[in-house]
């Protein structure tokens, strides 16, 4: 199931009736002075790639019960955190941070979690979108891993608002980093899991499945050339996309077929999608994926 939630999975817990309006001069100060948000994409251009990505949570979710043991060696420390000294490393690592919430959550390493709910905080503070935290929620929703399906409710019903918010500012930039930071998080936690577990086949599909996704990221950084840091991480993509050329995707059509379950009339589809891909190719994009997100959390 592909759920309209990015990076920032069990971070972005908003409340939409909480909070204060950031100040106004603060919100002037933050922003970049090199141009850097573009010309803007519409709203609906994000939000419908936004659907096509699998949340960070349902890739913990799977890793969790590929049984693959708790890492965080793989995630990104919070003790970085004072690196993280412009909009764009804040942005990216905000969406890094994000995931390695989520991961923590889906293994139940609460007091791990609570160490990125605080870098979490402070990244969306300086980036003036703070506003939307509701922190208590947060806390409440990490805590238990039964609260999973609350916690992707929320995240994704209100990622809309921060979105909008973002759009609203011209800041649009601020939400594809976002979600290249998360997703890129989430990417190089299932390629070293992959990597372990060489016979795990759905793990190698997943990874297979993010040829599609990387290519509607580039499409997005594509608004951006004129940002310089935009600009290389796009180069560096580019690298991830000449590996997964060799990865190949096929689609098979098959007419769909209606199937009564519980008395409900239930159209089924059974079309299939073929993930060729081999552990030579998760090596390769293993490798090159760790290098970029070395370059973003350094």
């Amino acid at each position: 199931m592909k759920l309209f939630v990015i990076g920032v999975a069990a971070a972005l817990l908003v409340s939409c009736s909480s909070g204060k309006k950031p100040d106004d001069e603060a919100f002037l100060q933050s922003l970049e002075k090199d141009a850097s948000a573009g010309p803007g994409v519409d709203e609906e251009v994000i939000n419908a790639i936004l659907e096509q990505i699998p949340s960070p949570l349902e890739i913990s979710v799977l890793l969790k019960e590929s049984g693959s043991k708790y890492a965080p060696e793989m995630l990104n420390s919070s003790n970085n955190l004072p690196r993280y000294n412009s909009n764009y490393k804040k942005a990216l690592n905000l969406g890094i941070y994000g995931t390695d919430l989520g991961y923590t959550n889906i293994f139940g390493r609460n007091q791990d979690g609570i160490k990125y709910i605080s870098s979490i905080k402070s990244l969306a503070d300086e980036l003036n979108i703070g506003q939307f935290f509701d922190t208590p929620t947060i806390v409440r929703l990490a805590a238990n891993s039964k609260n999973l399906d609350s916690l992707l409710l929320v995240t994704t019903l209100n990622f809309n608002h921060i979105n909008h918010y973002l759009q609203s500012q011209s800041r649009d930039n601020l939400s594809v980093l976002l979600l290249t930071g998360g997703w890129l998080e989430a990417m190089q936690i299932t390629c070293q899991t992959a990597a372990k577990n060489p016979g795990n086949k759905e793990l190698q599909e997943k990874i297979g499945e993010q040829k599609i996704i990387l290519e509607q990221i580039l499409l997005l950084f594509s608004f951006y050339e004129s940002d310089q840091n935009m600009a290389a991480l796009k180069a560096d993509l580019e690298k991830l996309k000449d590996a997964y050329d060799k990865v190949e995707i096929s689609y098979t059509y098959k007419e769909s077929t209606m199937e009564i379950i519980d008395g409900v009339a239930v159209i089924k589809d059974n079309s299939t999608t073929s993930i060729n891909i081999t552990p030579e190719n998760v090596e390769e994009i293993k490798n090159i994926t760790n290098s970029i997100r070395e370059k973003v959390i350094s």
